[in-house]
């Protein structure tokens, strides 16, 4: 099931929009690939605190 900016997982409402918009683009092209959900949202999380880490944006709300 492809994620949204409305529909996404719970281990990303931490995030800043931003950086959730980002994992969210990054595992649906992981779902695409074949990639199962768990694994696809666990690799974009990575993936999208790293990208934001890169340019000086904040990853979580709280922060």
């Amino acid at each position: 099931m492809p994620w949204t900016r409305e529909n996404y997982p719970e281990s990303l409402k931490n995030f800043t929009a931003t950086v959730r918009n980002k994992a969210i683009e990054i595992a649906n092209a992981l779902l695409e690939e074949g990639y199962d959900e768990g694994r696809a949202i666990a690799i974009a999380t990575d993936r999208a605190k790293e990208w934001a880490e890169n340019r000086g944006k904040r990853v979580r709300k709280d922060e």
